[in-house]
């Protein structure tokens, strides 16, 4: 199996575990499951971390590519072609951070971990629960 973690499940994984259902935990914590986080979700909290709206990322931000690293996981860059992918989306889908993450989960073949329904209304395989 092969995730991508959506910002808010990479942020409570590393921080607030308690917060994800034991499911996402026990994927997480299998070792033959690789593990993907986007550096969409690098943009995401540093965005928002630096209009006053999640302080709690700051050492996050400030380290995200060793912290990930450290975890196991793999980074994953945004490509032009999973830009493209994310801006053909229907205009109904508005968060630009939603669009980036399920185009590259949809065209990389990763299941997103994510507790958003509105992934799969964007093509993602989406677990949660």
């Amino acid at each position: 199996m092969r995730l991508l973690l959506d910002t808010h499940a990479l942020f409570w994984w590393l921080y607030f575990p308690e917060f994800l259902p034991a499911k996402v935990s026990g994927i997480l914590s299998d070792p033959d499951v690789r593990v993907f986080a986007s550096a969409v979700s690098a943009y995401e909290m540093s965005y928002k971390h630096h209009r006053g709206c999640w302080p709690e990322v700051e050492p996050l931000v400030g380290a995200f590519e060793e912290v990930v690293t450290g975890e196991g996981f793999d980074l994953l860059p945004l490509s032009a072609t999973h830009a493209i992918r994310a801006g053909a989306y229907s205009p109904e889908h508005r968060d630009p951070f939603d669009r980036m993450l399920a185009a590259q989960a949809v065209l990389e073949g990763l299941t997103l971990v994510s507790k958003d329904g509105a992934m799969r209304e964007m093509g993602a395989e989406v677990v949660w629960r």
